[in-house]
């Protein structure tokens, strides 16, 4: 051990640094900066931080190196099995030198990110203008100074008067104007601050709107006065190592004083690692970015902003802010053009943030008459409902099951992860779709398809699915229960599961099921806790946004219970409607104030506080619902009667087996 503490190398990322005395693997790698995947903020609970000791040239493997095994393994019961000869960064301690390699399970990067900005229609009016101006030059007989010369130009040539100028910038002007021969272009903030200056004719001008979100992060560079978009990059949160869900990165910083400065500079070093790599893609330099814009749930805004989110964690969750911030880049860590400006958009409650204010932006509830219900479906679901009437907002918390976390086989969305399924009503057998092929599993070719990635487990659409065709062909009951005898149905403890796959190493298991009710049930309790706050039995549209909402089938939704009755036909993705409103804000000074004043309008119901929310959730445990009907969905989709008996082997099919169950 060198003074610094124990050398510890990382692969396969290559990763490596020095690891204090008496720190965990997932300490180390948090500190190094390696990427190690971690569910429960390292409570020993999940399983996903997984890793082997490895080796290197010089420093062979060494068991050794790491301490043995404590209580916290030893009598490990988590979700994922320990695999032999793997340890749990969270508990195992570094002892010596080391190598550590990290499983792809236990990566965070290999995940598929889906977030793109929607095209919608921006009136494009930024906040930051370019103006070319033709600078008198100073006489004997006029010597006033350069800063006057520039704002009598502007004045005369723009209409543009009593301005101020960021105080950085004076000391450019002179040797720029001498430069440019007195013909300079300026940026001038919302027509009344100067904040750059370049010598001659310029007419590029860019911008960067980011959703920040727990899971993702997305960024899109445009052009600040047509509106393109030049290029759009985005990347897992690298938060996700501290904790998979907002409450468990809370529960970090809880844990670990001075942790919020951890979670905020990964997040910021992410966010301006997707500058470079919009910027190479679109072959411009970080200087022509002058404006940015940033919406993100109330911890992700908070962080961001480098704000201690320990209060949002507990009752009555109250925001450092909520209204628009602004600021420089830098002032976040972003480098950009040093007379770059910073909004964020405003939150509209302390689990209701400006990724929701956003969404309603680009969605637009409040400028109709139709009653929409827009939900951003993710570990915390962001609840809106109203029309132009009044607007209500809500957040549930969904927990991180939709995207594959609590699952047994679960997986965020990855080459390899099974998304699609459909269980045929008579055999009972599966055939699926994984991401990275456009083949079913019955179809030819599909082996040789995923031989590269393999079937490496299932996410969050995939599960939603699997459990809805099961409940249509009566392996699940109404009440969630996975019965019946047939080869597919295996005993598993004291429940079943269904096998999905051919080598029986995906399974619906009953406690996956009870995951997704739990899930679903908190997200239509709090729908319906709004519905009746509004005074309204059914919806007219709904929309569902983020990258989970955008990639469900509709259909599945409604089928499982995840939202209420509609016209299918009115019911539909939103895309990334938070990035999309981020963009929206950074092109249009008009669409700032519009949600500046709609988020300030929006009644906040609390969930937390509301007494019928229990009620409403355990009714809407059963699929779709125990007592709710959905007169709309059972028009194009055939539901099981509410007793129909499981399928059975020996001939009894699933369609006799509810054509028996009518009878009774």
């Amino acid at each position: 051990m060198s003074d610094e503490g124990f050398r510890v190398t990382f692969t396969p990322s290559g990763r490596r640094g020095n690891a204090s005395p008496g720190a965990t693997v997932l300490d180390a790698a948090r500190q190094i900066g390696a990427d190690i995947d971690s569910v429960c903020g390292g409570r020993g609970i999940c399983g996903r931080c997984q890793v082997t000791v490895g080796s290197a040239p010089g420093m062979p493997a060494s068991p050794d190196a790491l301490s043995a095994p404590g209580p916290t393994e030893i009598d490990y019961k988590g979700k994922r099995p320990l695999a032999t000869d793997h340890r749990l960064a969270c508990a195992a301690i570094i002892c010596d030198d080391v190598v550590i390699d990290v499983p792809p399970d236990s990566q965070v990067h290999r995940q598929v990110v889906r977030k793109r900005a929607e095209v919608v229609a921006i009136d494009v009016d930024p906040v930051v203008r370019l103006h070319y101006i033709e600078v008198a030059e100073p006489t004997l007989d006029d010597a006033g100074s350069d800063l006057g010369r520039i704002l009598a130009a502007l004045k005369g040539q723009w209409g543009l008067s009593g301005l101020t100028v960021d105080p950085a910038l004076i000391a450019e002007l002179q040797p720029v104007l001498r430069q440019s021969n007195w013909e300079v272009t300026v940026a001038v903030h919302t027509g009344t601050e100067l904040t750059a200056i370049w010598p001659g004719f310029r007419d590029l001008a860019l911008g960067v709107a980011y959703d920040v979100g727990s899971t993702t992060i997305a960024a899109h560079l445009c052009d600040l006065a047509s509106g393109d978009v030049l290029a759009s990059a985005g990347v897992m949160n690298p938060q996700i190592r501290f904790g998979e869900d907002l409450m468990s990165r809370v529960s970090f910083v809880m844990m670990n004083p001075g942790g919020e400065r951890q979670l905020t500079a990964v997040v910021r070093e992410a966010m301006d690692h997707l500058i470079g790599e919009l910027v190479t893609e679109a072959g411009v330099t970080r200087e022509d970015i002058l404006e940015v814009t940033v919406v993100g749930n109330p911890i992700m805004h908070h962080l961001v902003l480098g704000i201690d989110p320990t209060p949002l964690g507990t009752a009555p969750f109250a925001l450092a802010v909520d209204e628009a911030v602004t600021g420089t880049p830098s002032q976040i860590g972003l480098d950009v053009h040093p007379g770059g400006r910073l909004y964020l958009l405003p939150c509209i409650a302390g689990h209701v943030g400006a990724d929701a204010a956003a969404a309603v932006l680009s969605e637009g509830p409040h400028r109709g008459d139709a009653v929409q219900l827009l939900v951003d479906v993710g570990t915390n679901a962001e609840i809106v409902l109203g029309s132009s009437a009044g607007l209500l907002a809500a957040s549930s918390p969904t927990g991180p099951a939709f995207e594959g976390a609590q699952i047994s086989a679960g997986q965020r969305a990855a080459p390899g992860a099974i998304e699609r399924v459909r269980v045929d009503r008579e055999s009972l057998e599966p055939r699926f779709k994984v991401i990275g092929s456009d083949l079913w599993s019955d179809e030819d070719g599909f082996a040789a398809a995923v031989e590269k990635t393999g079937i490496t487990g299932i996410c969050g659409s995939g599960i939603i699915e699997a459990i809805a065709e099961l409940y249509l062909a009566g392996v699940i009951s109404h009440d969630g229960v996975i019965r019946g005898d047939h080869l597919r149905i295996v005993a598993d403890g004291r429940t079943s599961s269904y096998v999905l796959d051919a080598d029986a190493s995906i399974l619906v298991t009953q406690p996956d099921v009870r995951a997704i009710q739990l899930a679903k049930a908190a997200l239509y309790a709090g729908v319906k806790l709004l519905m009746g706050h509004l005074g309204v039995d059914t919806v007219d549209e709904i929309r569902l946004a983020g990258a989970f909402g955008s990639h469900i089938d509709t259909k599945y939704a409604m089928v499982l219970g995840l939202i209420p009755d509609c016209d299918l036909a009115r019911v539909s993705s939103a895309g990334n409607a938070a990035g999309t409103g981020s963009m929206m804000a950074l092109l249009s000074r008009a669409a700032r104030i519009e949600i500046e004043r709609v988020a300030t309008e929006i009644e906040k119901i609390e969930t937390a506080t509301e007494a019928r929310f229990q009620e409403l959730f355990v009714g809407a445990m059963a699929i779709p619902h125990a007592t709710d009907r959905f007169p709309q969905l059972a028009g194009v989709v055939e539901l099981p009667p509410r007793d129909t008996p499981p399928a059975r082997a020996g001939g009894r099919t699933a369609r006799r087996a509810r054509a028996e169950g009518s009878a009774q």
